[in-house]
């Protein structure tokens, strides 16, 4: 049987947590071979977050350092599965969506599978600005490594888990979802684009449009300069090698 980690970030998200994590299909994932763990990140909660998750059978991970990339180098280290998938614990991201996913990393042979949440069908769920942002940060995101994303900010990726031991992924905070998928991209990996259904947020927004937006573009010129910079340091007669760009798109 085949193991995977669902790994979820999760700050101040007791009330989310029973939907969220009964939306896991754990018992059609082990039909289909699946052996599921599900590791919720708390990042500093205070309303109780690990306690939830922990009474809903969870592996809670305690991550006292509060930001969004703080929380996934937590999860990821404790996760055990030889695939993870994520998502946030925020009722947005479809769970029950994750064994046509592992059928498409299967059956395409896929490395690292990231989702597409800006198609028509979902455009009610998410907030215009937030929205705009997206697309202006995938539009950059594309211009500069060439990856062919439609959604450079999705937090749901399915991957291997060796993948994940190969990256340098630096980001503390949201940058860390963009970071993640260009430097899969920069490594060589099989990738994949998917797209998914995107739900309305249950509780409070924690996204800042405009400081995090801003951060982000910020981090997307430090993330190429800084890969130019690693090329540019190779012993002579070793050519930095090209990536294979992230353009492949599956309805699966």
């Amino acid at each position: 049987m085949s193991s995977l980690s669902v790994v979820m970030p999760a700050y101040n998200e007791a009330s989310n947590l029973p939907e969220v994590i009964a939306a896991v299909p754990v018992a059609e994932l082990a039909d289909a071979g699946w052996e599921t763990e599900l590791v919720v990140v708390d990042n500093a909660s205070t309303d109780g977050t690990g306690e939830v998750a922990r009474s809903l059978g969870a592996h809670v991970v305690p991550q006292p350092e509060r930001g969004y990339g703080n929380a996934y180098h937590a999860g990821f280290a404790a996760a055990r599965g030889d695939v993870i998938a994520t998502g946030d614990a925020d009722c947005t991201y479809p769970f029950d969506a994750l064994p046509g996913l592992l059928k498409v990393l299967d059956a395409l042979d896929v490395e690292f599978l990231t989702t597409d949440r800006l198609v028509p069908a979902n455009r009610d769920a998410m907030q215009p600005t937030h929205s705009m942002g997206n697309h202006v940060l995938s539009l950059v995101s594309r211009m500069l490594f060439h990856n062919g994303l439609h959604d450079s900010q999705s937090g749901m990726w399915v991957f291997r888990r060796y993948v994940w031991q190969s990256l340098d992924v630096r980001s503390t905070g949201m940058a860390f979802s963009q970071e993640i998928k260009n430097a899969a991209t920069l490594s060589g990996c099989r990738c994949l684009e998917v797209p998914i259904t995107y739900r309305v947020r249950g509780g409070e927004v924690k996204l800042h449009a405009l400081h995090d937006g801003t951060a982000n573009l910020c981090q997307l010129f430090a993330h190429r300069f800084r890969r130019r910079s690693a090329s540019a340091e190779l012993p002579a007669g070793e050519p930095a090698q090209a990536p294979e760009p992230l353009t492949g798109r599956s309805t699966a």
